[in-house]
C-alpha cells in the first residue's frame, strides 16, 4: 500500500491556518502561542512515525 503524504505541506497548511485565526482575530496572541507549540509537537511526532524503513518480519 502506497500513499501520498507529505508531512510539510500538512505543516503548512495547519500553519497557515492558525495566522489566519491570529490575523482576523479569532485568536489571541498566547492561544496562538500555545497552538503552534501544539503544531510543532504533532509534526515532530509524526516524523518519528514516518522515519523508519517498513520491513516484513519473517514467518516462524
Amino acid at each position: 500500500m502506497t500513499y501520498n503524504f507529505d508531512p510539510d505541506k500538512w505543516y503548512d497548511n495547519e500553519l497557515f491556518l492558525i495566522q489566519s485565526k491570529l490575523k482576523t482575530g479569532e485568536i489571541k496572541q498566547n492561544e496562538y502561542d500555545d497552538a503552534i507549540e501544539i503544531l510543532d509537537k504533532k509534526i515532530e511526532e509524526m516524523w518519528k512515525r514516518l522515519d523508519g524503513t517498513y520491513q516484513i518480519k519473517p514467518k516462524n
